[in-house]
């Protein structure tokens, strides 16, 4: 049995894609998914299966959203494990405890890889902005006191652009990790 964490592109925000937490729950259970919990209410799931196919998880995931909740959003499928492993490899400047910083986890929802998106996106800010790639994910963190200035968090909400992502911070995906095994 493998520990997964689904992070859905989309849900819950400003009144739009509105999903139940309660709800998508029952839906992965129904699935026949175990171990099924949420963390917070911006669609990030905890479940375990017996499949080790993360784009069939994700397909699976995708169509029964469409099903159930007559919406299309894109699903990012992860092993918990891998997640741990991301945050063991997070850059000394990320996710620190500063204020003024923000913190972000940039998941890639298409077959794109983090460089192109990267390239794509184009350089951080200078002294506004830092991003490092690892393995499949982008560390990306900018400053709250210029962010509208910052060209990754201009870029990241294009149309284009933003389709391919969905993004976590740091505290949310720390979350996701000390809930993994209760």
């Amino acid at each position: 049995m493998t520990e997964y964490a689904a992070f859905l592109r989309g849900i819950n925000i400003s009144g739009k894609n509105r999903i139940p937490m309660t709800e998508l729950k029952k839906m992965f259970v129904s699935l026949g998914f175990t171990e099924v919990s949420t963390v917070l209410n911006s669609g990030n799931v905890l479940f375990s299966s017996d499949d080790k196919d993360t784009g069939k998880l994700r397909s699976m995931i995708e169509d029964k959203i469409r099903d159930e909740f007559k919406a299309e959003i894109p699903v990012c499928v992860t092993e918990t494990e891998h997640l741990k492993d991301i945050l063991n490899h997070a850059p000394e400047w990320w996710g620190t405890d500063d204020k003024n910083k923000y913190n972000n986890l940039v998941f890639i929802l298409t077959d794109d890889t983090p460089e192109h998106i990267c390239k794509e996106i184009g350089e951080p800010s200078e002294g506004m902005e830092q991003i490092t790639v690892y393995d499949d994910i982008v560390f990306w963190s900018f400053d709250l006191t210029c962010y509208q200035k910052c060209r990754w968090w201009k870029r990241t909400a294009e149309k284009g652009i933003a389709e391919k992502l969905t993004i976590r911070t740091s505290g949310t995906v720390r979350k996701v990790c000390l809930k993994k095994g209760k």
